[in-house]
């Protein structure tokens, strides 16, 4: 059977941080994104208007403030020996994030077959974000099934990782769901959980659940 691998990106394969905290410490506007980052936490703002304020507070990103954001993310270790792995077994790996789709697409670089983010406009600016193009946890779900389309599996052929109410529709929907460092909410409603910073073990808890493989 093959399948499909979902990946979110803040919190999940970045370890206590996310792309707009990162991109945002580039240009000083740390605790700007802070501010924000507390009101989507507590509902109070949606990811529509998160993402057009911070847009706002990117006016003078480059690109290479987005290059130096990624190098210095505390990513987990492991994730390229992961995909390829993945790669390597004929299955497929993808990340689909809310964060800003710039970022999210040098992921690509390390081995995803896919990586789907919020459509900003390309750095720098010299357009508006445009709310259609911003990704709701609903809208994770519809990106999903776009790539069971494009690589021939179902929902059933699907393993999520993530780590917050952001993911929790998609976790509801797929067959199996990895919680990685994750919310009580969201552990609590995942097949495996893992607590660590190596994406290799989180992995390697699908094994014994995978049909033909051998447990760790």
């Amino acid at each position: 059977m093959t399948l499909l691998h979902l990946f979110d990106l803040d919190g999940t394969l970045m370890y206590g941080s996310a792309a707009p905290v990162e991109i945002s410490r580039q240009l000083g506007k740390a605790s700007e994104i802070a501010e924000l980052e507390r009101a989507f936490g507590a509902r109070e703002i949606g990811p529509h208007e998160f993402s057009v304020a911070a847009h706002g507070l990117w006016a003078d990103l480059t690109p290479a403030h987005v290059r130096a954001a990624f190098d210095g993310s505390p990513w987990l270790s492991g994730i390229r020996e992961v995909w390829q792995e993945i790669r390597e077994r004929g299955d497929y790996c993808a990340v689909i994030s809310l964060s800003p789709s710039f970022f999210v697409e040098l992921l690509l670089e390390w081995g995803a077959h896919a990586a789907h983010g919020s459509v900003f406009p390309e750095v720098p600016f010299t357009r508006p974000v445009e709310v259609a193009g911003i990704l709701t946890p609903e809208a994770k779900v519809d990106v999903a099934d776009l790539l069971c389309e494009r690589f021939g599996v179902t929902r059933g052929d699907c393993v999520a990782y993530g780590d917050s109410m952001t993911d929790a529709v998609l976790f509801e929907v797929v067959s199996r769901s990895v919680a990685v460092n994750a919310r009580p909410y969201l552990a609590a409603r995942a097949t495996h959980v893992y607590e660590g910073r190596d994406l290799r073990e989180a992995y390697q808890l699908l094994g014994a659940a995978r049909p033909g493989a051998e447990a760790s």
